[in-house]
C-alpha cells in the first residue's frame, strides 16, 4: 500500500481587525512571527508563516484586518493586501470573533464571494462565551451565512481545537511537493521582524494614547563581533505625538527599548544593542509615496 501523497499549499487567514488571526498563526507555528496587541489593525502587512510537517507543508498568510473605513492611504493599503491574498491561495480560513457578527464581517463575506477555493469558518474566542448553551444555535446561524467547507469553534489563545482546524486545512490542500525548505519559517527578513517587535511594544505600552500614525524603520543593522547593533527610527505624524512616544524624561522610549530587546535577542540568537529615535514625517500614513519609502506597498 502506497503512502499518502504529500500536500502543500497557501492558506489565507482572513477576517476583520482584532479577531485573532495573528495569535492563531503564532499558535499554529509554535512560535511568534506576527505581532499581536489589543489594538485593531496591528497587522499591516501580509506575512507568511511556514509550517513543515511529515505529511504536509502549510504556507499560512496572515493578513491585515478587512475594514470598511478607507479614509487614509494606509487603510486602503491594508484592505488591498487582504483582498489580493484571496486570489492567490488554496484554502481560506475566515475568522470571526465568537458569535459577534459586524458590518466588517459582512465586508469579508462579500470579498469571499469571488474566491474559488474552499473556505473554513473559524469561530475564535469561544472560551470567552459565557453562555455555552448559545454556542450550538449560534454556530448553526453562522453556517447559514455562507458555503463553508467546515465550521470550527476554537480558541487561538489556549489552543482549543487548533489541531482540529489544521487537520481540516490539510485535507483541503492540493497534493504537491513542499514549496519552501524544511527549516524556513517565514518570508520576512530579520530587519522586518525586529521593526515589528518594536512597533508591538509601542502599541502595548501606549494603549489608547498610541497614534495610529506610527511606524518603525530599521536604519542600521550591523553585527560587530558577538553584538548586533540596531538603530530604529520611530516615525510619527505630528510633533505632539513625538512627546507621547518619548514619554516623561524618556521613560516610555526606554521601556519600549528594553522590552523589545528582550524579545529581539532570542529571535536573533545574539546580544543586541538597540537604539531608538523618534522623528516626525507629517501625514505619512495618508501619503502613498511615504508609505512606499517606509516599506509599505512594496509589492503592490
Amino acid at each position: 500500500m502506497s503512502a499518502p501523497a504529500y500536500r502543500c499549499g497557501y492558506v489565507a487567514l482572513i477576517g476583520r481587525p482584532n479577531v485573532g488571526k495573528s495569535t492563531l498563526l503564532n499558535h499554529l507555528l509554535g512560535q511568534k512571527i506576527s505581532i499581536t496587541s489589543k489594538r485593531p489593525q496591528t497587522t499591516r502587512h501580509r506575512i507568511l508563516g511556514i509550517k513543515t510537517a511529515a505529511t504536509a507543508q502549510f504556507v499560512y498568510v496572515d493578513t491585515p484586518g478587512l475594514h470598511r473605513y478607507e479614509g487614509r492611504a494606509m487603510n486602503r493599503h491594508m484592505n488591498r493586501e487582504a483582498t489580493r491574498t484571496l486570489q492567490e491561495v488554496d484554502v481560506v480560513v475566515f475568522m470571526v470573533e465568537g458569535l459577534r457578527w459586524t458590518g466588517d464581517d459582512d465586508l469579508v463575506l462579500k470579498e469571499l464571494a469571488s474566491t474559488r477555493c474552499p473556505v473554513v469558518l473559524a469561530v475564535n474566542k469561544v472560551d470567552l462565551i459565557s453562555d455555552k448553551q448559545s454556542l450550538l444555535p449560534g454556530l448553526q446561524e453562522l453556517s447559514g451565512k455562507g458555503d463553508f467547507a467546515q465550521i470550527i469553534p476554537l480558541s487561538a489563545v489556549n489552543g482549543q481545537n487548533v489541531a482540529e482546524l489544521e487537520s481540516v486545512i490539510e485535507s483541503l490542500l492540493p497534493e504537491s511537493a513542499p514549496f519552501f525548505p524544511e527549516d524556513q519559517i517565514t518570508d520576512r527578513s530579520e530587519r522586518f521582524l525586529v521593526a515589528e517587535r518594536v512597533r508591538e511594544k509601542l502599541f502595548r505600552k501606549l494603549g489608547k494614547e498610541l497614534p495610529y500614525g506610527i511606524t518603525v524603520e530599521i536604519e542600521h543593522f550591523r553585527r560587530e563581533g558577538s553584538i548586533i547593533h540596531i538603530h530604529a527610527l520611530i516615525w510619527v505624524e505630528r510633533q505632539s505625538q513625538k512627546s507621547i512616544v518619548i514619554g516623561k524624561q524618556g521613560r516610555v522610549l526606554k521601556e519600549v527599548g528594553r522590552e523589545a530587546r528582550a524579545e529581539i535577542e532570542p529571535l536573533l540568537d545574539s546580544r543586541v544593542n538597540l537604539k531608538l529615535w523618534v522623528k516626525v514625517k507629517e501625514g505619512w500614513a495618508d501619503d502613498e509615496r511615504a508609505l512606499r519609502s517606509l516599506g509599505y506597498m512594496g509589492d503592490d
